[in-house]
């Protein structure tokens, strides 16, 4: 039965025209096919579109589904053999799932039913395709033999009247009969065990307890005398055989097997091995035989759905069978699957209209990529059916009108898809679920592409990348339009257009962010196509335009406050631009000289950084109390200004990586207003930390206000350390490499770090006026202590040790504290003035007190106070190293009061032992052993008055 026919009744499955309208570029139809479908659109729009539902739904029951419906309940009628599934139904079980499905009322499936019963039955069929045989006998002389099949379907009264008779079946040749009981005769193949036919036969029947028969024979033909004697020279094992055949009459063939099967035992289609069964018990084994067996109808009724072939009311019937199943399940995306009715009555139908595998799953594609563009259908669904259409491709041949079908309707789901990869936006946000479902669609699209239908059927170019590219181009130039309209400003003010750019680039920003973090991964994986570099070109593009258009408005009245509207949109171009790091592919692009666009604005973006960091510096020193802070349990030397200073000019130094000014040249000068707004604010900072001390010290105890003075120390040595920082911070040496073909190396030293170097200057000048005062204090405190010890009242009273220790206890106690309040680098800045003034008062005493009496016992205490100063400035090597300790004034002081606290008797003894030593010295060696002589010759105690007691 032929299965070509009109296929203009199942256009219900495939795309119209109105939904690929605005698609992305496809390929060209011819004019015949542009008026084809204009036609259908006009038939489509001439529709009314204000009938009644319910009267719509009623033409379309009968105009479509029970045409439909009156072919199901004939395929039940007149079913032949088994489905294959492996559950059986009963026909009220599959009459009842038919009016379920089409919603038929009991009255109206009692009319159809009727009107089946009174159409003309089927002519039953059994297709068989004898495909091949392998393993057969060679009855031949060489060892072959030449098969040929015989094949016909017996009566049950015949069968019975053949096996009484033991006749053999008629080998007459009946080749394309029509007629019931013919016997149909393969072409015969030579030489071979392992035949090849693939040779198909209709044959008829009436009663299904029939029965197939297939008589496998060796065509026996006669051979020249010389052929004999050629084939026994060369083959001497086959002369057995071929005296054998001698026996035989001439022109007999040789049975070689037969394949009996039940008709009522079949399935409605099979396509199994046989075995080769004997007549007798000689050679049990012959061997087996391929055969495909398929009952079909032949002249079925064309009363039941007149104008339909089988292939339109296939693709009907499977879509109201899937729209049945999926209106009960429920909301996960639909896998394919149907009832176990709706299979048998599906696999029936086919088989009964002897519709190909090729047809059916052309079938299942154009529906369930239809279904695919409304519902959520599952991808392996539209997977299994591009595999199957590409195996059948290469294996059976479409008719025409279904070649420009599948044609048509992969074109026409590439197209859909292109629709979606467009506005996968919308479609497919940047979720853990609907990502998944891009991937999805984009390896459908590719799969498509690659199956050889699609390359033959649509000739015209067709490249994927190409079009996904195009189409995501296409879908950001409309997102951007859309959103550009969303953020239109309501006024014509400034700050409000302002406004609306930027929240645009925020808008647009996001979506970079998902294409590069989310969607990129799936294009590139699915069909290698860059999105990210794809919609970074044309958002580069949209942007530059719509930035230079809005600015053109702003020229000529730029001000504080539209400068500072304009500051983050710079910000968010500047971020946007760096992204290109990530582009695949890098181009021109037009973000990259953008900043020329804000020069005007840029003034009024640094005055602003300057005046509100100068604002938060005078109000942080405002609301200091020049104590120091606590962090946890290790305390912070320096105060709360020092703290907030640091974060004020941080922003300073953000704002120079933020702007990552282009230009070389404008760099430079850019840096050096940064540089030396941060020198000014420091200044300031100090000029207001004094002021704030002085204000402080106003009604504060001695005590209180060496404690402020302490903590302003420490801030201004911490300022320094954060000025030391500033040439990392801001990358100098970046600069410098920058700009070096423009500003030489001299100019850039002598001009950012003189700025720096300035106002570092200023800081140390400060912190040593701060200790200065300090250290007046404790010198004023040290002195007194000295000159209270050396009271000669006092002399006699006490020992040096007693008379030093109100000196030691304040000192301790004072440098301990001072240790403690001040960083290391100030303590220390403070202990060298503070030794050298200690030397210089008990200097200062030592020469007041020399002419008076008891100068011993006060060179005494002068030198053990010296002794336990050097000890307590030297802290065991934590505090001043002894090399700073041991000056030259010192060392002098030391001298001199070591040889003022000896009595007479050291006095002339250490006299005299540097006179003989000097003696010593300046002798000659003959001298000295003159001398030695002498001295041998002399009282021993006036030796031992002048012996030195040094050795050597």
């Amino acid at each position: 039965m032929s299965t070509e026919g009109k296929s203009n009744n199942g256009d219900h499955l495939l795309q119209t025209p109105e939904q690929n309208h605005g698609l992305p570029r496809s390929r060209k139809l011819s004019p015949v096919r542009k008026l084809a479908q204009t036609r259908k659109l006009k038939d489509r729009r001439n529709v009314k579109e204000d009938e009644n539902p319910e009267e719509k739904a009623q033409r379309h029951k009968e105009q479509e589904l029970k045409p439909l419906y009156r072919e199901l309940l004939y395929t039940i009628m007149h079913t032949m053999g088994r489905p294959s599934s492996a559950e059986a139904f009963t026909d009220k079980q599959l009459h009842q799932f038919i009016k379920e499905a089409f919603t038929m009322s009991e009255s109206e499936h009692n009319s159809l039913m009727e009107r089946v019963k009174s159409t003309e039955p089927p002519v039953y069929c059994l297709m068989v395709t004898v495909k091949e045989a392998k393993e057969i006998l060679g009855k031949d002389v060489s060892g072959f033999s030449d098969p040929y099949c015989l094949l016909t379907i017996l009566e049950n009264e015949q069968e019975s009247r053949t096996r009484q008779n033991k006749a053999k079946i008629s080998k007459s040749v009946v080749r394309d009969a029509t007629s019931r009981d013919k016997i149909y005769e393969t072409d015969i193949k030579k030489q071979t065990l392992n035949p090849i036919w693939n040779q198909s036969y209709t044959l008829e029947f009436e009663d299904i307890s029939a029965t197939f028969h297939l008589e496998m024979w060796d065509k026996d033909e006669e051979v020249s005398l010389s052929q004999k004697l050629e084939e026994i020279k060369s083959n001497f094992t086959s002369l057995k055989r071929m005296l054998k055949d001698a026996k035989k009459e001439k022109g007999t063939d040789d049975f070689l097997g037969n394949v009996i099967l039940n008709l009522q035992d079949l399935h409605c289609a099979e396509d199994n091995w046989y075995n080769l069964e004997p007549r007798t018990e000689t050679y049990p084994d012959r061997g087996k035989c391929h055969l495909n067996l398929k009952f079909i109808h032949k002249t079925r009724d064309e009363t039941l759905s007149p104008g339909r072939d089988a292939y339109t009311n296939y693709c009907g019937i499977l879509q109201q069978f899937v729209q049945a199943y999926i209106s009960k399940q429920s909301s996960v995306p639909w896998r394919g699957e149907l009832c176990g009715e709706a299979q048998v009555l599906l696999e029936l139908y086919a088989t009964q209209n002897d519709l190909s595998p090729f047809l059916q799953d052309l079938a299942k594609w154009v529906a369930y990529s239809k279904l695919y563009q409304s519902l959520e259908v599952d991808s392996s669904v539209l997977f299994q059916q591009l595999t199957s259409i590409e195996y059948h491709w290469h294996q059976q041949k479409l008719p025409h009108q279904q070649k420009q079908e599948l044609g048509d309707s992969l074109h026409g789901f590439l197209q859909y898809g292109l629709s979606l990869v467009a506005k996968y936006r919308d479609i497919f946000p940047p979720t853990h679920t609907a990502t998944p479902r891009l991937h999805t669609l984009l390896r459908i699209l590719v799969q498509i592409c690659k199956t050889q239908a699609f390359q033959k059927l649509n000739p015209a170019q067709f490249e994927l990348h190409d079009e996904v590219t195009d189409a995501v181009q296409t879908g950001t130039q409309e997102w951007f339009t859309i959103k550009k309209g969303l953020h239109q400003p309501m006024t014509k003010d400034k700050a409000e257009i302002g406004s609306a750019l930027l929240r645009l680039i925020g808008e647009v920003q996001e979506d970079m962010k998902h294409n590069k973090d989310v969607w990129n991964r799936v294009f590139v994986s699915a069909v290698q196509v860059d999105v990210f570099t794809v919609i970074y070109q044309k958002f580069d593009s949209l942007l530059a335009t719509e930035v230079r258009g809005t600015l053109s408005l702003f020229k000529g009245c730029m001000d504080q406050s539209l400068a500072s509207s304009l500051f983050p949109i710079y910000l968010s171009l500047q971020a946007i631009h760096k992204d290109k790091a990530f582009l695949q592919k890098r181009g021109y692009l037009e973000l990259t000289n953008l900043h020329e666009e804000f020069r005007d604005a840029l003034p009024y973006w640094l005055n602003q950084a300057f005046s509100t960091t100068q604002d938060r510096v005078e109000r942080a020193v405002q609301v200091d109390q020049l104590q120091p802070l606590q962090c946890g349990a290790v305390p912070v030397k320096h105060s709360s200004s020092a703290v907030d200073l640091v974060a004020c000019v941080q922003p300073i130094c953000r704002l120079w990586e933020q702007l990552s000014w282009p230009d070389p040249e404008e760099a430079f000068l850019l840096m050096v207003k940064l540089t030396e707004d941060v020198c000014k604010i420091v200044v300031n900072y100090c000029h207001a930390l004094k002021e704030r001390v002085r204000v402080l010290s106003e009604n504060s105890d001695h005590g209180r206000a060496i404690n402020m003075l302490c903590v302003v120390v420490n801030d201004l040595e911490h300022l320094r350390t954060v000025l030391s920082r500033i040439p990392t911070q801001l990358n100098w040496k970046g600069l410098q490499d920058r700009t070096q073909s423009i500003i030489g190396e001299n100019q850039f030293n002598n001009t950012l770090p003189a700025q720096l170097q300035q106002a570092k200057s200023l800081l140390g000048r400060e912190i040593r006026s701060a200790l200065d005062t300090l250290g007046k204090q404790l010198n004023t405190d040290i002195e007194t202590h000295v000159r209270s010890m050396s009271t000669r009242q006092r002399l006699p009273s006490k020992s040096s040790e007693d008379a030093a220790a109100p000196l030691m206890r304040y000192l301790e106690q004072e440098l301990h504290y001072m240790n403690e309040v001040l960083v290391q680098e100030n303590f220390s800045s403070l202990l060298t003035p503070l030794w050298k003034n200690s030397l210089q008062i008990l200097h200062q005493e030592w020469i007041q007190h020399q002419q008076q009496k008891g100068l011993m016992v006060f060179s005494q205490r002068l030198l053990y106070t010296l002794q336990c100063l050097q000890q307590c400035f030297h802290a065991e090597g934590n505090g001043l190293l002894l090399e700073t300790l041991h000056s030259e004034e010192y060392t002098t002081l030391k001298d001199d009061l070591t040889e003022n606290a000896l009595s007479s008797q050291q006095l002339l003894e250490k006299f005299y032992e540097r006179k003989i030593w000097e003696q010593f010295v300046c002798l000659s060696v003959t001298e000295r052993a003159h001398r030695r002589e002498i001295r041998c010759s002399h009282p021993p105690h006036i030796l031992q008055t002048v012996r030195p007691k040094a050795s050597g």
